[in-house]
């Protein structure tokens, strides 16, 4: 019996063994995610951004009591500022208006919010630069989702930015994404999963006044979901995408905007195929971060050796980040096949448990291939494009910006360490980014030697610095701990 048929409610098979089997899976799925299964909802699918941003505007001015808005990015330009409008609008009703978005991501002045602001909205900047914390600009708040009064609630992996909609004046189409709109009970998850990251940013709760109570939302429809908010260090979807690919009997179909998947997981994908399963993974042909596809290709030939299909999408950037699983899940959100979306962000994502969703959720998926080229291997095993797929290649375009640079420094990070411990193979696409990296080495041991100065300065300054940062946090931790008289917390000494 397939392990993902065990997640559907029994249908009054009166086998008390199939209802522990189901248990059990449903067990294994809510403990992998961290969250449970929601059942009693509706989810519709919003395809790019000509699909996201008027359903966003509608939800937000048809606002009664509260929204809650997250994003990665959110442009200064005219997607940006009508939605700053739009929210402002509400606030001025008397709407409550909460809004977070990412530091590093949106990299704007604060001035774009100030309509906002001045209406009686909130506004919140995750993770700005802190002297206390020098590597703390490693954690993102790379979620996307809009939540309005508990009525409807959006997750996507798409930003508030006009970039999404392409540039028709330089023949640039519009980005590839995809998102979900979400009526029922999981809207209530939706608005704790913003309270969690509020809570972070801010240091202060959102009143429970302000939430809504799962039970107070009526059913929207029969699908049920899980919503998964995932935290640095959390590594909830990471295990749930290992269960996935050790559970799919028939279908993985993937697509990833930055795919640079850790070990474990690249062995449960090739593991999958080889046991006949049809493993599929759809990949921007052109990314607003090259040294990630650089990095992505480096990947190729073990997926392909193992009977992992691979295609790259035509267009000018795929940014979607989904999955589906032998026409019975399938998962939608902002978390890419990376470490830094599986280890070190704040993301937050949906996997849906309804084979009529899933089968929607596929047929998309097939439609995005007819516009993709297949990598194959050819002669001598070298990783090429499909003979039908190279004109279209040379049609594609790029655009974008480097919105996701801390993936792409911990890929780099990544071939570096496997360059010096041998942990895994190396591939030929690797070759050129290796070259960067041992003459950025060779031209600091130089510099050392001739001007030692030049070196010395920076490291006393960058090492004194880490230091007192240690010091000064060692103190605060020393002033808050409790007195307990030299007794441990918790313990009874003899």
């Amino acid at each position: 019996m397939d392990p993902l048929d065990l997640t559907r409610p029994a249908a009054g098979d009166g086998t008390s063994e199939l209802k522990a089997l189901r248990q059990l899976a449903d067990q294994a799925f809510a403990r992998a995610a961290g969250a449970p299964l929601i059942a009693g909802n509706d989810v519709r699918i919003l395809k790019d951004a000509a699909e996201h941003f008027p359903a966003w505007l509608d939800a937000i001015r048809a606002a009664e009591r509260t929204v809650f808005f997250e994003c990665y990015i959110v442009g200064n330009d005219r997607v940006g500022r009508e939605l700053i409008h739009a929210l402002a609008d509400r606030a001025r009703a008397g709407v409550r208006v909460r809004l977070i978005y990412d530091w590093l991501g949106t990299r704007t002045r604060r001035s774009l919010f100030e309509p906002l602001v001045q209406a009686g909205g909130e506004v919140c900047a995750f993770n700005p630069p802190q002297l206390d914390s020098p590597l703390g600009w490693l954690t993102r708040d790379h979620r996307k989702m809009l939540a309005v009064d508990g009525r409807i609630g959006f997750v996507t992996g798409l930003c508030a930015a006009e970039r999404w909609l392409g540039d028709p004046a330089r023949g640039l189409d519009a980005w590839r994404d995809t998102g979900i709109a979400i009526r029922g009970p999981a809207v209530a998850a939706l608005e704790r999963a913003f309270a969690q990251v509020w809570g972070a940013a801010e240091g202060s709760a959102i009143p429970e006044t302000e939430l809504t109570r799962a039970e107070a939302i009526p059913a929207a429809g029969d699908v049920a979901l899980r919503v998964i908010a995932t935290m640095p260090s959390y590594g909830g979807l990471f295990r749930l995408d290992q269960l996935i690919a050790a559970a799919a009997r028939e279908r993985l179909w993937l697509t990833d905007a930055y795919f640079v998947a850790l070990t474990p997981y690249v062995h449960a994908l090739c593991a999958a195929a080889s046991d006949g399963v049809d493993v599929r993974l759809l990949v921007p042909g052109a990314s607003d971060i090259p040294v990630v596809s650089r990095l992505s290709r480096a990947g190729y030939r073990g997926l392909l050796e193992a009977g992992v299909r691979v295609f790259e999408w035509n267009g000018s950037m795929l940014h979607a980040k989904t999955a589906v699983a032998d026409d019975r899940w399938a998962r939608v959100g902002s978390t890419n096949l990376n470490l830094a979306s599986w280890l070190t962000n704040y993301e937050l994502d949906v996997a849906v448990e309804n084979e009529d969703f899933a089968r929607r959720m596929a047929a998309m998926y097939e439609a995005d291939l007819a516009h993709s080229t297949e990598i194959v291997l050819g002669r001598r095993y070298r990783v090429r494009a499909s003979a039908a797929g190279a004109a279209a290649r040379r049609r594609r375009a790029l655009s974008g910006s480097a919105g996701r640079a801390a993936a792409g420094a911990m890929s780099v990070g990544a071939a570096v360490g496997a360059a010096l411990t041998r942990r895994r193979l190396l591939g030929p696409a690797e070759a050129s980014l290796l070259g960067i990296v041992a003459v950025f080495l060779i031209a600091v041991a130089v510099l050392g030697v001739v001007w030692p100065r030049l070196l010395a300065i920076p490291i006393a300054v960058i090492t004194a610095w880490l230091g007192v940062v240690m010091g000064l946090r060692a103190l605060r931790l020393h002033r808050a701990r409790p007195a307990t008289g030299g007794r441990v917390a918790g313990r009874r000494e003899p």
